[in-house]
């Protein structure tokens, strides 16, 4: 097989990798030959033709978290490379990044976070379609994997909220009232430019902050009230299909196992075996570069390799991808007895951390942002997450009440994390499918714990959370279980695990236009960004697609490869996904008008696409006359004028014409 090269597109202007929907817009003419900006399905799935033969080039890629390892895939895939000419820096001694998973049932098991997706991320999917799977037969894919989980194990929770020391509480609406659902509706009409730095406390009322809506919400992505407004509406936009499902998690699907064994484990077999080498123990800190006019190009990367100071060259048409900023840079870690204990400081990293890459690059341009609007305030992107390993005890008993199947079943468990409302830490805790790590032993579950007030003393532990040892957060978790008298017990079979992350919602931080680079700065001819800390068009960040995201605008920029990366889903566009989000905005009452338009439409081919009305078929025309009413006012003599007019045209879409 003969390998070829990427070559430019064959047109007047250049080809646009990255697209944005709202921009402009988008229509058929006769000079569009490319789909929509996001559009989505096969024909996205194109490899571009590549003609003559590869120009041999060196690809460094900074960090292996899941950009650095997808920018590797696509240069194989998409780009033609050779994975041999592929060199990976890590800092750690493991791939993965923030994706990790270790550990034993000896010493306790570890993961600093979890992965919950959803069906449209595009990125992710895209990549792991060609990524083989390693526990299924040759051919089948970690996608395919994924389906035939989750396909066959539906995601809820029977236990979203609780409250009052092992309560239950009511999650069957998003209890938001009429002024709140406003509040909502409007973010989501503002304009991204015009919520530069502001902050989730400074739009929202008080009371919008007590609501169920917001307890779920903060918990499920990790969001403080003091963090960006901006990327709260991003979120809305992204996942405006999903608010239906998000009282019980219905919406939301989940891997076989923890993120590393998931999903790097597999991606990092499959880079292997084409060539790509990972070198670990390196830090990267800063990049040389030329300068001729406004063309900025990387001539070599100063790092630290075990501990000594070493230049790597760049060759003018080699390649660098490089890491901004890190999420679970400086991870403190803690045990039963010890809790964990910061050596970052609140104010600035220093340069001995993963920010010390970025923080260089920003010294040089403005044009590679502001990392101190996101690395300057630790105790606004602190939290701590916990992972319990768990031997039968009264903590599992009271876990198997809270569970939709049986956690030793291999099912669904929790189907997603359990949130005390009324815990000044706004304590979470999950337990997903087990085994949660491949050779796990089957009477052992693991428990992952997290909370999102650092600064508050427990209900029942008087002490900050980051302060506290693993038997205290178990004991302050068991509390609002209501299962405080059994610590011992279950403490007895229990081991805990600790991670307080200085920077993990640092990319939540509130920012402007310009305090984040764009993947590819202006002028950069062989430097590519990734990762959480980069601008896109409309896109979110902490999320493995967003990174995966990154990783192909700049490879397909960098390589000159003549294919899209698509917008976000399109779904939020859907009307059907506008209707039954004000549904569930309204608490799953039928929001003003409905009812109408159920009148309208019950007949036609587009009655499918409307929410079921709560009362019986006898009465919904009492129900619509009753809504009209309301909406013009008793006696208003407009009334009989439009239900008059609305009859006849429901009657002309139904009458069949001779």
């Amino acid at each position: 097989m003969t390998n070829s090269n990427p070559t430019a597109r064959k047109s007047s202007k250049p080809f646009k990798v990255e697209n944005d929907t709202t921009a402009a817009y988008w229509h058929n003419s006769a000079g569009n030959s490319l789909p929509p900006p996001d559009m989505m399905g096969a024909y996205m799935r194109n490899r571009p033709v590549l003609t003559g033969p590869v120009e041999r080039r060196k690809a460094w890629i900074i960090g292996s978290g899941i950009a650095g390892l997808a920018a590797a895939f696509y240069m194989i895939r998409d780009g033609g490379m050779a994975g041999e000419d592929i060199t990976i820096l890590d800092t750690m001694r493991i791939e993965g990044g923030s994706l990790d998973g270790a550990g034993n049932p000896e010493d306790g098991y570890i993961v600093r976070g979890g992965r919950e997706m959803n069906w449209n991320y595009d990125n992710l999917w895209d990549l792991f379609r060609d990524v083989q799977a390693l526990e299924l037969p040759e051919g089948y894919s970690v996608l395919d994997e994924y389906r035939l989980v989750n396909d066959n194990d539906p995601n809820f929770s029977k236990a979203r909220l609780m409250h009052k020391r092992g309560q239950i509480r009511d999650f069957s609406t998003l209890g938001l009232s009429k002024s709140q659902q406003w509040e909502l509706i409007r973010l989501l009409l503002k304009r991204k430019e015009d919520l530069d730095d502001v902050t989730i406390e400074q739009y929202f009322s008080a009371d919008f902050l007590e609501t169920n809506f917001w307890y779920l919400w903060r918990s499920m992505f990790a969001f403080e009230n003091w963090q960006s407004l901006l990327e709260m509406k991003l979120y809305m936009h992204r996942f405006l299909d999903a608010i239906d499902g998000l009282t019980d998690m219905s919406a939301l699907i989940f891997p076989k196992y923890n993120q590393f064994d998931s999903f790097v484990r597999p991606l990092v077999t499959h880079l292997r075996e084409r060539g790509v080498k990972v070198q670990f123990d390196t830090r990267a800190y800063d990049l040389e570069m030329t300068i001729e006019g406004e063309a900025r190009t990387v001539a070599a990367i100063r790092a630290n390799v075990g501990g000594a100071d070493t230049t790597i060259a760049v060759g003018p048409k080699d390649l660098v991808f490089a890491l901004t900023g890190s999420m679970t840079e400086g991870t403190a870690y803690g045990d039963m007895d010890n809790a964990p204990v910061l050596d970052r400081g609140k104010h600035d990293p220093g340069q001995a951390s993963d920010w010390a890459l970025w923080k260089n690059l920003a010294k040089k341009s403005p044009i590679f942002g502001q990392p101190e609007k996101f690395y300057g305030n630790v105790d606004g992107s602190m939290w701590e997450s916990v992972t319990l390993t768990c031997k039968p005890s009264p903590f599992v008993e009271k876990l198997k009440e809270l569970s939709v199947n049986d956690p030793y079943s291999g099912k669904t468990v929790t189907g997603g994390i359990i949130t005390f409302t009324d815990s000044n830490w706004v304590l979470s805790f999950t337990c997903n499918r087990q085994p949660h790590f491949p050779t796990q032993p089957k009477d052992v579950l693991v428990i992952w714990v997290y909370a999102l007030l650092m600064d508050k003393d427990g209900n029942f532990v008087k002490k900050p959370m980051p302060a506290c040892t693993g038997r205290e957060i178990l004991a302050e978790l068991c509390y609002h279980l209501g299962i405080e008298d059994q610590l011992d017990a279950v403490a007895a079979n229990t081991k805990v695990r600790l991670a307080l992350m200085p920077y993990i919602t640092a990319q939540f931080m509130p920012r402007a236009a310009g305090d984040r680079p764009h993947v590819v700065p202006a002028g950069c001819t062989n430097l590519g960004l990734m990762g959480q800390f980069v601008e896109t068009s409309n896109d979110i960040i902490f999320t493995m697609d967003s990174s995966i995201r990154t990783a192909r605008i700049a490879v397909y920029t960098l390589l000159n490869l003549p294919k899209q990366v698509p917008d976000i889903s399109p779904t939020q566009y859907d009307i059907r996904s506008l209707l039954k989000a004000a549904r569930a905005l309204n608490n799953g009452e039928p929001f003003p008008g409905e009812r109408l338009l159920h009148r309208l439409l019950d007949k036609t081919y587009y009655a499918h696409i409307l929410p079921p009305l709560p009362e019986p078929d006898s009465a919904k025309r009492d129900a619509a006359e009753g809504e009209l009413t309301g909406l013009l006012g008793k006696g208003n003599q407009a009334l009989g004028t439009v239900l008059g007019w609305l009859e006849k045209v429901r009657e002309s879409f139904t009458t069949r014409k001779n």
